[in-house]
């Protein structure tokens, strides 16, 4: 397990592929390798006897475990340590190839997992958007939270394949919601009260910000909302934050890669996703 003393080898690993890696420089950037405040570990194997040098494998341990760096030695290292831990994560998340390695070390005592999705291009763009944003398209407020609860609600049983409020009756999901609006970081198109469009600027790194939770109205669905709505997002991660947009979105989804295309984001990587 790293620590602070590690900062300096283990941002150079980070803002190595500052796209790939936003998730987890997110939270390092902010509150350094401590555990308390960075609410996970950071692993690395075998590298005590090269601090100071190029760290071979790395691995964020937190709500989703998060394997960024490593060959087959080093996921067998972090499989090992995970499975005397026990799971404790609701994901595996990250570089596909890093990922999907994991798994395969995990898998036989971690499985069978709630679903894989082993192909999900990483896109990008640093540029302004390459159509017009949604000029209805604005960053929440903290008094129209229940108004915007129910579409982050409805998302994320589309999404993820389950309620995020049947543990704690939502609490937990209704606070997280609740801090990213706080933070400006939660967008949406109201009409007549409701959402219509929704996303998200679900981790933002000094240089990356990675968009999540993109949602439409199933009913306003195919008239471009998605599209401009996402050209908004993208416009205030860019000119407004000076940030690379990001995100990461399944294989089979054809019409929300070509959305994101037509906004002027391209592959630049690949990520997978084990959902527990």
């Amino acid at each position: 397990m790293l620590d602070d003393r590690d900062l300096p080898e283990v941002l150079g690993v980070l803002h190595a592929d500052p796209v790939a890696a936003c998730m987890v420089a997110a939270r390092v950037e902010t509150a350094g390798l401590d555990p308390w405040r960075l609410g996970g570990q950071v692993w690395s194997c075998g590298h005590r006897s090269l601090r100071g040098g190029k760290l071979d494998g790395l691995c964020f341990v937190g709500p989703n475990l998060i394997p960024l760096r490593g060959n087959r030695v080093a996921l067998r290292c972090f499989a090992e340590r995970a499975l005397r831990r026990g799971r404790i994560c609701s994901s595996l998340v990250g570089p596909a190839e890093q990922v999907l390695g994991l798994w395969e070390e995990l898998r036989p005592e971690w499985g069978p997992a709630r679903d894989v999705r082993a192909d999900q291009p990483l896109m990008a763009m640093a540029d302004p958007p390459e159509l017009a944003p949604d000029p209805l398209v604005r960053p929440v407020r903290p008094e129209e939270l229940d108004r915007y609860l129910p579409a982050a609600v409805a998302m994320f049983i589309e999404e993820v394949g389950i309620d995020p409020r049947a543990d704690d009756g939502g609490a937990s999901y209704r606070a997280r919601v609740a801090e990213l609006i706080a933070g400006g970081r939660a967008f949406a198109r109201f009409e007549d009260g409701d959402v219509v469009f929704k996303a998200e600027i679900g981790a933002l790194s000094a240089q990356v910000g990675q968009i999540q939770g993109v949602w439409v109205r199933p009913d306003r669905r195919g008239h471009g909302l998605g599209t401009s709505g996402t050209a908004a997002v993208v416009d205030r991660l860019v000119r407004g934050m000076n940030r690379t947009a990001s995100l990461y979105v399944n294989s089979y989804n054809a019409p929300a890669r070509a959305a994101y295309q037509r906004v002027g984001l391209r592959q630049v990587g690949r990520y997978a996703t084990v959902l527990f």
